[in-house]
Formats: structure tokens, C-alpha cells, sequence
């Protein structure tokens, strides 16, 4: 548990980084973290739980810097892990099957 409440943490972080960001950047932000929303979709598929993307998370988060170039390529201040990343797994965590509004979802 202790893994998904540090990743959680940082998630939210990231989150409240990019609604903070100043209103010249938010767009290409905005842009780069759907990017990376898109390919945790592709890589993770339809159906996963949290603790699959807390995982992803932990074992390497080194593709998105790929990703985000791509995605703003001229911006490198867009490419920021800590608000770009943080904030693409902490949006794709909404979609896990067993997330409940912030915290997990524990079968009866």
C-alpha cells in the first residue's frame, strides 16, 4: 500500500503543478500530458488496476521524456517529469478498474 499512497502523493502533485502552470504555458502542457495519457492507454490497454500503473510507474517513467519531446518539441520547460508525468498518471489512475475517488477500491 505504501507504494500507491507515495505514487498517489506525487500523482496529485503533479496535478495540482499543471493547474497552476501560468496560462502561456497551460496549453502545450496540457498537450504533452494527454500525450502521455494516450500512451499509458496504449501501453496498459483497456482494463487495469492501480496497482498495475503504480508499477509502470516505479519500474521506469525514462519513455515519457520521448514522448514529451515529441509532443512540444520547441518547449523544452513542457517536458517537466514532475508536472507533465505526475499529472498523465495521476489522470490515467481514474480510469483503473479498482479506483475509487482517491483511494482503492477493495473487493469484499
Amino acid at each position: 500500500m505504501a507504494g500507491f499512497e507515495n505514487a498517489i502523493y506525487q500523482w496529485q502533485q503533479g496535478e495540482r503543478r499543471l493547474r497552476g502552470a501560468p496560462a502561456e504555458r497551460a496549453r502545450v502542457l496540457e498537450r504533452v500530458t494527454a500525450e502521455l495519457v494516450a500512451e499509458l492507454r496504449r501501453r496498459l490497454g483497456g482494463r487495469f488496476n492501480s496497482q498495475e500503473l503504480v508499477d509502470l510507474y516505479a519500474a521506469s517513467t525514462s519513455w515519457c521524456l520521448q514522448v514529451a519531446m515529441a509532443a512540444a518539441p520547441e518547449d523544452p520547460w513542457a517536458w517537466d517529469a514532475g508536472t507533465v508525468v505526475d499529472a498523465a498518471f495521476g489522470r490515467y489512475l481514474r480510469e483503473a478498474s479498482d479506483y475509487a475517488g482517491g483511494r482503492r477500491a477493495i473487493p469484499q
